[in-house]
């Protein structure tokens, strides 16, 4: 506990932790539990301008997160008001565990619910000051007016969606290998990014793409550059990986064509083990399939399953914390009608099941054709680490994106293949955001 003086008085005003928002985090060890009363000291900053307010009541703002789009919210997103200047995000691979203290010294902090609202309580009255979004890596800063104490001031939607551009804030370095399977690079555009933000690998873009048997250059309107090849350019190495802080892996449309050599499996590895992000496709499986005994150990395989009939119904795994983050997100994003499920157009099916004491299973079908299904699941890193030790995140999908864009050698991005609107989200494309923000998702020791 703090106390603050005056000259020979001695004051403090000892509150309560502040209620997180579910789901909780774990950052109470270093949350800040003093007010600072306008005139006492010691106090610095914004902080001198926290306030006690009559009956119980506080200095607020309030408002939802959404994803740049400006229309998906997020939850599991960090508000909080800084004391001291924010310090540049850590270079990829490394992400904060969700233990470590938020940069800037934070005087006030919440977290997003499943429906992406928060209410910060205990912010500066009477002063301006900057509010903090942060999703991993992706961080925006927000200038707040000053406002009278003891009141709340609702932030609009336009203040608290996440960057659309490094003019925004700050976006994670974000590595898409293409596969004429799978038209992620079309998913990543309905993020709302602005299409200035991707460009090849090894550029300054903050969406670098690389060709593996998928979309291949630009078109002209977008300077009509290749890409370099994700063989040789992305997984030849742990350093050419680790330019990243999240690497996505679209299906590359057969199990064969994803066979990758043995420095590629470790390198992929070695990664994720050191904090990176990966997203794994259908027919990505095979990272996990050939790699190191930790990876095979996630999930149990059937690679000769034919797809199921069209669609299939998944439902959401509400055993685990973020199970039923996920099940009330796809209900506030009107991604179903039916709490707890959602429908899967042209699922494909080679994951039985996962080991449920290293990873954690999302979306699921108990019977798709005799056989269970599990369409989503994800584990944190490194596998065979304890989970207060471990740093990276791996997500695996059975779902491809939604029908309507493609991927190809011969097409151009984004108008070659990315043909539906960027505003038209499909159930399971909102699935696959909701799956790509997920990743950048801090860990902590639940392996949640």
């Amino acid at each position: 506990m703090y106390v603050s003086t005056l000259c020979a008085v001695v004051f403090r005003v000892t509150i309560a932790m502040v209620p997180v928002v579910a789901p909780a985090l774990a950052f109470a060890a270093v949350f800040p539990d003093t007010i600072f009363i306008n005139g006492f000291e010691p106090c610095t900053g914004v902080q001198c301008a926290q306030v006690a307010c009559p009956g119980g009541g506080t200095t607020s703002i309030s408002g939802t997160v959404y994803m740049p789009n400006g229309t998906l919210p997020l939850p599991n997103v960090r508000v909080y008001v800084p004391n001291e200047t924010l310090a540049p995000v850590p270079a990829p691979p490394v992400h904060a565990r969700c233990d470590e203290v938020s940069s800037g010294n934070p005087i006030a902090m919440t977290v997003s619910a499943a429906n992406g609202t928060f209410t910060l309580s205990n912010v500066p009255a009477g002063v301006n000051f900057t509010a903090v979004i942060q999703a991993g890596k992706w961080r925006r800063q927000i200038p707040v007016p000053s406002f009278p104490a003891c009141t709340n001031t609702a932030l609009a939607a336009t203040q608290t969606r996440l960057p659309r551009s490094l003019e925004d804030g700050d976006i994670p370095r974000i590595a898409i290998a293409t596969g004429s399977a799978d038209s992620l690079e079309c998913v990543m555009r309905k993020t709302g990014v602005v299409d200035s933000e991707f460009g090849v690998g090894g550029s300054a873009a903050s969406i670098q793409l690389y060709n593996s048997n998928g979309t291949s250059h630009f078109d002209s309107a977008h300077g009509g550059a290749a890409f370099g090849p994700a063989t040789t350019g992305l997984w030849g190495s742990e350093a050419m990986l680790s330019a990243h802080d999240d690497v996505l892996l679209a299906c590359e449309g057969s199990p064969l064509s994803t066979s990758k050599p043995a420095t590629a499996l470790q390198a992929m590895k070695d990664y994720a083990d050191a904090g990176g992000r990966v997203y794994m496709g259908h027919w990505q499986n095979y990272w996990l399939q050939a790699n190191a005994a930790s990876w095979v150990n996630l999930a149990t395989w059937n690679n000769g399953l034919p797809s199921p009939a069209n669609p299939i119904t998944a439902t959401v795994d509400t055993s685990h914390p973020q199970g039923a983050v996920l099940s009330a997100w796809l209900t506030a994003a009107n991604a179903t009608a039916t709490p707890g499920v959602i429908i899967v157009e042209q699922p494909k099916h080679t994951l039985i099941s996962i080991d449920e004491d290293i990873a954690r299973r999302r979306l699921y079908n108990d019977n798709v054709d005799g056989v269970a299904s599990v369409q989503l699941f994800s584990s944190t890193l490194p596998v065979e680490a304890t989970p207060s030790a471990q740093k990276g995140r791996l997500i695996f999908s059975d779902m491809h994106p939604a029908l309507g864009d493609s991927s190809q050698p011969s097409s151009a991005f984004p108008s070659g293949g990315c043909t539906t609107p960027v505003t038209t989200i499909k159930p399971q494309d909102a699935a696959l955001l909701y799956a790509i923000f997920d990743l950048e998702r801090c860990v902590d020791s639940s392996r949640e």
